[in-house]
């Protein structure tokens, strides 16, 4: 999978200055990183509209598309298909692959003279989930 979203990638690098009137990819770059947001946003929504609609189909032709998007913004932004793999591979050492990094939490409100910084993040626990033969296993960490 990895190899068609680089592929993906490439060929969004090589069709940012083609000609807006003819490439989809062109006139999004030619418009910017909002309309790329947007256009994000959007297949984002169809996507889940089809999912809670039980429309198998339409979910993945809407899902090529979000990745398109995607990557589109990706290339806009500077950022690398390798950049989000070398995340993804922390994110796995640290919780296991089927898991999310939790947001940093706001620290408590202390008394004045021992007040922490408001982006002080308190550490969650959470269980690491790895996979092992086709079963997904809980390991502690």
């Amino acid at each position: 999978m990895s190899d068609s979203l680089e592929r993906l990638y490439q060929a969004v690098l090589a069709a940012r200055d083609l000609d807006p009137a003819t490439s989809r990819t062109a006139r999004l770059f030619q418009r910017g990183p909002s309309k790329m947001a947007k256009k994000l946003a959007e297949e984002a929504i169809e996507v889940v509209i089809d999912a809670v609609s039980g429309k198998t189909d339409a979910v993945i032709r809407e899902s090529a598309d979000l990745l398109y998007n995607l990557t589109v913004l990706w290339a806009s932004a500077g950022v690398k298909p390798e950049d989000v793999w070398r995340e993804m591979e922390r994110r796995e050492d640290l919780l296991g692959i089927a898991e999310k990094m939790p947001k940093a939490v706001k620290a408590p409100k202390t008394a004045p003279s021992k007040r922490l910084p408001e982006t002080t993040a308190i550490p969650a626990v959470r269980r690491r989930i790895v996979a092992l033969e086709g079963r997904s296993l809980r390991k502690r960490h």
